[in-house]
């Protein structure tokens, strides 16, 4: 049974509500799901399995000028990226996002647990009332660096890397520091800047995209990399596509240009 059936209406065989659980325990994934989930069942570069998500239009675009992010994906497309959610250990998302959108990351249009909220936030600019940082019995991590002095609300951990030179955190440096609080399956939600940082690093395992029918002509890009001198340089990742509804997600594999990151303290 091909997964793009449960997103079109059909009746499933096999239960999503399993494929969370049958993750973290090692269990076989319900036949439909495995194509698209069994790759984070384990790292194949190290102990860690890190995925980027973006939702994005027809021309490549996550919002239009005036930085509104929602209603870019339909219902199909937010679900997948709930199932995202639901098998990571944590989400992960810059302090640009966020401030802008005050994200709640929680699991609520499918089945599971929420995962661990991660911010990085170098400069401790977080408000304490922020969303993500709400005590609902999810793990919360503030990303910073050893300088921010910023006062965390109770409960809320902090990981804390040595200021960087060039003003920005490496993605690599994140991820073993998240690794080392017990962070295995990672996932890289948002920002776009911040997407594009572990892309650029080759901090990601797998990437995935869902574009939806839509075209916003002008608007703030999904990704932005360094520039190549030729096509011929382009990273050209092991793509399968899957149809949600009227959405189309790639699903790139990127592992072949991962970096080496580290063990994770403890298995989630």
């Amino acid at each position: 049974m091909d997964p793009s059936s449960f997103f079109l209406g059909e009746s499933p065989v096999d239960d999503w509500s399993a494929v969370p659980q049958a993750l973290r325990t090692g269990a076989a994934l319900p036949p439909c799901w495995e194509p698209l989930f069994g790759p984070f069942r384990e790292g194949t570069i190290d102990d860690l399995v890190v995925v980027g998500q973006v939702g994005q239009s027809l021309d490549g675009r996550i919002a239009t000028i005036g930085g509104r992010l929602e209603y870019i994906n339909g219902a199909e497309g937010i679900a997948h990226l709930h199932r995202l959610r639901a098998v990571v250990d944590a989400v992960v998302i810059g302090i640009g996002t966020a401030m802008c959108d005050d994200p709640q990351l929680t699991v609520r249009h499918v089945a599971g647990p929420n995962p661990a909220r991660v911010v990085i936030d170098p400069r401790g600019k977080l408000a304490a009332d922020a969303r993500l940082l709400a005590d609902d019995g999810a793990r919360r991590v503030v990303v910073t660096t050893r300088g921010a002095g910023a006062a965390l609300p109770p409960g809320v951990e902090r990981v804390a890397l040595p200021d960087p030179d060039g003003g920005r955190l490496d993605p690599a440096a994140i991820l073993a520091g998240l690794a080392a609080v017990g962070f295995r399956r990672i996932l890289i939600e948002g920002g776009a800047d911040t997407l594009s940082g572990f892309l650029a690093a080759g901090c990601l395992d797998r990437l995935h995209v869902v574009i939806a029918p839509i075209i916003l002509g002008s608007g703030r890009p999904s990704c932005t990399l360094p520039a190549i001198a030729d096509a011929e340089d382009a990273l050209r990742p092991r793509v399968r596509t899957v149809p949600l509804g009227d959405e189309v997600l790639f699903d790139c594999d990127l592992s072949a240009q991962r970096r080496v990151v580290g063990q994770a303290k403890k298995s989630r």
